[in-house]
């Protein structure tokens, strides 16, 4: 048993020595991790982007079924940082948003034109656009209302 042990400790002692060895942190550093690392903290400082919509809710009225209905809704970046749009979902097939893919410089103001079509939605409607940002909250919903004429059945 005295001799495991001594073994043991021996070799423990062996490992010990031989990883302090004096080595030079400095040369294993990637110099464009640490440039990235500087620019995303100091994007970080200057705060998040901030949205401002010119409206969150349009409301179209009454249409006839069939119609087409488009709107834009104005969109301002009042933060610090760019607004960055990566993706705008409609509630349903019928409703396309088409968004600005370039970053929105602050105070600056993009586009989100939005379609709805109205065939086979008969009746009162509200369809939604939710924007995927690098806003705080991460999302925005606009919304479309309004109400549709039937088509006379012949």
């Amino acid at each position: 048993m005295k001799k495991i042990t001594f073994i043991a400790l021996s070799f423990a002692s062996v490992l010990f020595f031989t990883g302090c060895k004096n080595i030079d942190a400095t040369k294993k550093i990637n110099k464009e991790n640490l440039n990235n690392a500087a620019v995303r903290d100091a994007n970080i400082k200057k705060g998040t982007a901030s949205i401002s919509l010119n409206q969150k809710i349009y409301d179209f009225g009454t249409v006839n079924e069939g119609d087409i209905v488009e709107t834009v809704f104005k969109v301002t970046n009042t933060g610090k940082t760019d607004l960055v749009i990566t993706n705008a979902q409609g509630s349903c097939g019928c409703t396309v948003p088409v968004w600005p893919k370039a970053p929105i410089k602050p105070g600056e103001t993009g586009d989100v034109k939005v379609k709805f079509n109205t065939s086979g939605k008969p009746n009162r409607q509200q369809k939604t656009v939710t924007l995927t940002t690098n806003t705080e909250s991460g999302r925005e919903v606009l919304t479309l209302k309004g109400s549709v004429t039937p088509k006379s059945k012949k």
